[in-house]
């Protein structure tokens, strides 16, 4: 299966990377300079306050809003020169100066969600600097590989106060190229130390690397058939990167310099639109509709032209809610869709067609870096399940809440808007005399008004002496009306 990284920039320097699996979008980020993520940065932070019945404490790290810290999030980092200040629980205590990072971005009304564990994450592994627990990823399942990584890790010179655990990165890699990045990686952790104490709370100690490079040092594997960038400046940038942490990947680089825009040349470019839609259709003609709300994502099936003859309904409605479950992981994965979300799947009579659509769902959630908890299929189709929210969606990034409909999706139809015009009037000329009024209104409004209110007009203009003149204008807004 051809893999490829295709990574694109635009005005004003927006930034996207698409995964594609022989041509078809499979995971996709974008970031721009002003809603760049924090997620990894260390922060040099000041206690705000503290919440006991919440275990918990706001921390200002120099941000908009503080930080939410919960107590078991917390380690004694106040001495931070010291190798053995490591595992110490501290109490947590307003105006005390403590070592955070962002695990979680900032969400509405809530600030960044922080730890005081912090982590360097790597290629082949993360460094845990205050946890001395070593160890390797769960996702590699091959015993061969494991016993000879654990050789590996045996034989690594690892200061005894330092953690770390291998990633399925550094699978079929050697112990030379584990351990220069672990030299790399004390490096960091040693430069984090020593600008700590330097700078006063809060303070920005230590900034991750943005979305390009995290994609590259995560993503840009042995799978990889090639990585492609459109801007020369991104290219170097990247260059330089691989060749510290990933030398043999350079030959898979490559600079995109054709006149035809990179991810439009890839047929990219409608699959990267479709994340935006609320429908989403499957190849047998069902539907799925994705709606996030403030509190959930609702995710509901439908049957719609579903191509398949000759199937009993309940096989047929089996065939949509396995199709279905597929796509969903995909969705969830593409749009970075996060917390509390509820699937309607099409009800099933039968329980082993349930059993095997909820397992066809958390296989196909295997593919995810983010971490999910799917609950049992009830009865009537529901599914109840999680998925941690670490960045913000892909859609809150490109679109905001339309000043008009204020997020019901909804606009107030023409003949509403009639009537609303017709009050407005009525309003207008009971408080004050005009001899001529000009309303300006939107095309279909104002023909509504002529065409079926215009009695209402001409009774308001006979009782209150006035000439009231509308006009159309398409470039309004249905629910915007000028009164002049």
């Amino acid at each position: 299966m051809a893999k490829e990284i295709l990574i694109n920039v635009e005005a004003f320097q927006e930034k996207r990377i698409a995964i594609i699996k022989d041509g078809v979008l499979d995971e996709y980020f974008v970031e721009r300079p002003n809603e760049k993520t924090i997620v990894g940065n260390i922060y040099k932070g000041k206690i705000a306050s503290v919440v006991p019945s919440v275990a918990a404490a706001f921390v200002d790290i120099g941000l908009e809003k503080n930080g939410f810290l919960y107590t078991q999030d917390v380690l004694d980092l106040s001495e931070f020169l010291e190798e053995t200040s490591g595992s110490t629980p501290i109490e947590l205590k307003p105006g005390k100066d403590i070592l955070v990072q962002v695990v979680k971005e900032p969400f509405r009304t809530k600030g960044a969600r922080l730890t005081s564990h912090v982590s360097l994450a790597g290629r082949y592994l993360v460094l845990m600097p205050q946890d001395s627990t070593i160890g390797i990823s769960k996702r590699i399942e091959d015993d061969a590989e494991r016993k000879r990584l654990s050789q590996i890790l045996s034989e690594l010179k690892v200061p005894s106060s330092v953690g770390l655990v291998l990633r399925t990165a550094c699978v079929n890699h050697s112990k030379k190229e584990i351990a220069k990045e672990l030299a790399i990686l004390l490096r960091f952790w040693q430069k984090i130390k020593n600008s700590s104490n330097r700078q006063n709370a809060p303070a920005l100690i230590y900034e991750d690397y943005d979305m390009v490079l995290k994609v590259v040092r995560d993503s840009f594997r042995e799978d990889i058939s090639r990585l492609i960038v459109d801007s020369r400046q991104e290219f170097i940038r990247i260059q330089k990167f691989v060749r510290i942490f990933m030398p043999h990947m350079l030959r898979k680089l490559e600079l995109y310099q054709h006149n035809t825009p990179l991810f439009e040349h890839n047929n990219i470019e409608s699959q990267v639109e479709r994340l935006y839609q609320t429908k989403i259709y499957l190849k047998s003609g069902a539907y799925l509709v994705i709606e996030p709300t403030e509190g959930l994502v609702v995710i509901d099936i439908n049957s719609g032209h579903f191509k398949k003859k000759n199937l009993v309904q309940e096989e047929a409605v089996f065939l949509i809610n396995r199709e279905a479950a597929f796509e969903i992981a995909k969705q969830l994965r593409l749009r970075d869709l996060g917390g509390i979300i509820v699937i309607d799947f099409i009800d099933m009579e039968k329980e082993e067609h349930r059993k095997q659509v909820l397992r066809s769902l958390k296989e196909a959630l295997k593919e995810d870096r983010a971490k999910t908890d799917v609950l049992g299929i009830s009865k009537i189709g529901v599914v109840e399940m999680t998925r941690e929210r670490v960045l913000k969606a892909v859609e809150s990034i490109s679109y905001e809440e339309c000043p008009y409909c204020k997020g019901k999706g909804r606009t107030k139809s023409a003949a509403t808007m009639a009537i609303l015009v017709i009050k407005e009037l009525k309003n207008l000329l009971t408080k004050s005399k005009f001899l001529e009024l000009n309303v300006l209104l939107n095309s279909k409004v104002a023909e509504y008004i002529l065409e079926n209110n215009r009695s209402s007009l001409e009774s308001l203009e006979k009782r209150f002496h006035v000439r009231i003149v509308v006009t159309s204008n398409p470039n309004l807004h249905i629910e915007e009306m000028k009164i002049l």
